[in-house]
């Protein structure tokens, strides 16, 4: 009698999970989540092009972009939406981890595994963009500070190695995806024309080759900072971008790369039309 109410229950659970999975408003925040993400990649990548051709900018993570929108016109407002967006597509990510895409559950392990990873990066910049409009100022440390964290943990060095090593395999999977083309797949190419298509498709490539770089960056230094034993050595976005400027041609070579953010974050927004939900 007891496993006969706990199943129906959990079936009833499933169903209400499934009904919200179906509905317009689940739709609706994850299609807002690619209008925020345009917006988090836009600022980085603007701001790092504005510096690659000495006309001001810096180069700054997502921690920095939040705090730019706070500081424009209606910045509030700007910041709930984009702290609602984040929020969305950080839930629409760990759905796919949870359930896979569609009814079929047709999500590869490695695709829900990243999934999973994407909601909860997605899920702690919200957070973030909360403790901004409470006046926290955010709490999320740079990437030194949270190395230097870990390393007081046991094997700390190990788990800071993995990290990097997990950064230089999504950096390799954001190249595949970008070269293979194969982010088509979750798209409504049918519903594109043959030009929008092909635009999308450069967007997304030039895009995907760009966080290939960054992250890769990321993902190399973590790991120089496990083997030195030294979190100085570790960045996180915006530490990478500062690794291109530094090195030779590097206005020239963060412009391409900023350029590449600033494409990634168009190709976003063609998501909140046309990728599938």
């Amino acid at each position: 009698m007891h496993n006969s109410r706990s199943s129906s229950a959990f079936d009833s659970a499933g169903a209400a999970g499934e009904s919200f999975v179906n509905s317009h408003l689940f739709e609706w925040l994850s299609r807002a989540g690619f209008v925020a993400r345009a917006l988090v990649y836009g600022i980085i990548g603007v701001l790092a092009l504005k510096l690659a051709v000495g006309q001001g900018g810096k180069v700054t993570n997502q921690q920095g972009a939040l705090h730019t929108v706070a500081h424009q016109p209606f910045g509030k407002f700007l910041l709930i939406a984009t702290a609602i967006g984040l929020g969305g597509y950080s839930l629409w990510r760990l759905v796919r981890a949870a359930l896979g895409h569609g009814p079929e559950g047709s999500d590869s392990t490695i695709d829900r595994v990243a999934a999973l990873a994407s909601g909860i990066v997605y899920g702690a910049m919200c957070v973030l963009a909360v403790e901004i409009l409470l006046g926290g100022g955010g709490s999320a440390g740079d990437a030194k500070k949270t190395t230097a964290g870990v390393f007081g943990w046991p094997q700390g060095s190990l788990i800071v190695g993995i990290a990097g090593a997990v950064m230089i395999g999504v950096s390799l999977y954001q190249g595949y995806r970008g070269i293979t083309k194969k982010f088509l797949d979750d798209s409504k190419t049918a519903e594109m024309s043959h030009r929008t298509k092909g635009l999308i498709s450069f967007l997304g490539t030039v895009g995907l080759l760009a966080r290939m770089v960054v992250f890769g960056l990321v993902g190399i230094f973590l790991i120089q900072a496990a083997v030195e034993y030294n979190s100085r050595a570790a960045v996180g976005v915006d530490g990478a971008l500062a690794k291109i400027v530094h090195r030779s041609y590097g206005p020239f070579a963060l412009g391409v790369v900023a350029a590449g953010l600033i494409a990634f974050a168009l190709y976003s927004l063609s998501d909140s039309r046309y990728r599938k939900i």
